[in-house]
């Protein structure tokens, strides 16, 4: 084999690689773009229950990976941003610890509708794991829905007592625009009171005025 098929079978070697590479960026960027949004640990392609530290370094894995510096795909922003605000949820114990509730009741959920016991050997079977990952999409629907409308119905007596405190800002407006009104006409009503008694007494001196 010559210098120069040599070179050629670097070069396409090379270029395999590449091929390769941008093949799995390209597969696990569908990947965290199909995955259910409100599942954080579906994102980031993890098992309920794992430690902090397996939540980093998958973070890690995943960010070197998909990285929209890293590659060229139209869509890689958006699945970094999944990434990141995945790794945000299960970095944060409250909003970590209502996800892992969701999870919990959706496996009590159908252990209950199979009306099984919490030992059941079917439990550890993947059909059941299929089946635990459909029931926690139901169980975090429900639980966003409820979420939203309790922010919905929040907002709305947000709106309420602000309509309220910009009725009763306008009414002390007006109450004070009526007060100053009132007071800069003061002078003129008093003068009008005078030429008005002025004109009575003028009018009783005229009756009281005798004949001849």
């Amino acid at each position: 084999m010559s210098e120069g098929d040599t070179a050629v079978d670097k070069d396409i070697l090379a270029e395999l690689d590449r091929e390769a590479s941008d093949y799995l960026k390209d597969a696990e960027i569908s990947r965290i773009l199909n995955a259910f949004k409100l599942d954080a640990y579906a994102i980031l392609d993890l098992k309920p229950g794992v430690p902090e530290s397996d939540i980093k370094l998958q973070f890690r894995r995943k960010s070197l990976l998909i990285h929209p510096d890293k590659t060229k795909n139209p869509q890689a922003p958006d699945a970094f941003d999944r990434l990141k605000k995945a790794q945000g949820v299960l970095m944060e114990e409250k909003a970590r610890t209502r996800l892992d509730e969701a999870i919990a009741d959706a496996r009590m959920l159908l252990i209950r509708e199979k009306k099984w016991t919490v030992d059941n050997p079917e439990l550890t079977s993947e059909e059941f794991a299929v089946e635990w990952r459909e029931k926690t999409k139901f169980v975090l629907i429900e639980s966003e829905l409820r979420r939203r409308k309790q922010v919905k119905a929040q907002m709305a007596e947000e709106g309420r007592e602000k309509r309220k405190a910009d009725e009763e800002v306008e009414a002390r407006k007006r109450k004070r625009e009526n007060e100053v009104a009132w007071e800069e006409t003061r002078d003129q009503r008093i003068n009008s009171w005078r030429d008005f008694k002025k004109g009575e007494e003028k009018k009783r001196k005229k009756k009281a005025k005798p004949l001849g």
